[in-house]
């Protein structure tokens, strides 16, 4: 199961770095500064790249430190 949730946490960060590269509905709608700022603006994009490194490098952490 720990597998499972890290390797979904993965494909997160993965969405979310790809959100700061990518304008497509289906990943603007997972943006996290689209989620939880109520202005989100393209000044805003950044915290998905930084946010996206964050999970997808703990959840790689995780899997190799098993």
């Amino acid at each position: 199961m720990d597998t499972i949730v890290n390797v979904i946490g993965i494909l997160y960060g993965l969405v979310l770095i790809l959100a700061f590269f990518v304008r497509n509905k289906v990943i603007e709608s997972m943006r996290i500064d689209a989620l939880f700022m109520p202005q989100a603006t393209e000044n805003s994009r950044p915290v998905n790249l930084v946010a996206g490194v964050l999970v997808a490098g703990y959840g790689i952490y995780s899997l190799l430190t098993r």
